[in-house]
């Protein structure tokens, strides 16, 4: 059985102030672009798998993952 079937509902905490940024993040931004606690939110959304951290020429874009 895969863990899939045996979890209907599964869902990942948000805070506030995750989900606002998460809503204002579309597409690829430059992670630079942010405050510093825009920043500091973006990196725990990371930890969560909720956005994925690019590195490209030199700067790191951030993008939303598909929920």
């Amino acid at each position: 059985m895969k863990l899939n079937e045996l979890l209907q509902d599964f869902v990942i905490f948000q805070t506030n102030e995750e989900s606002e940024v998460l809503e204002r993040l579309e597409g690829i931004k430059a992670i630079e672009t942010f405050s510093e606690r825009e920043q500091a939110i973006i990196e725990n959304l990371i930890r969560k798998s909720l956005v994925s951290k690019v590195q490209r020429n030199g700067s790191t874009l951030v993008m939303v993952n598909e929920l």
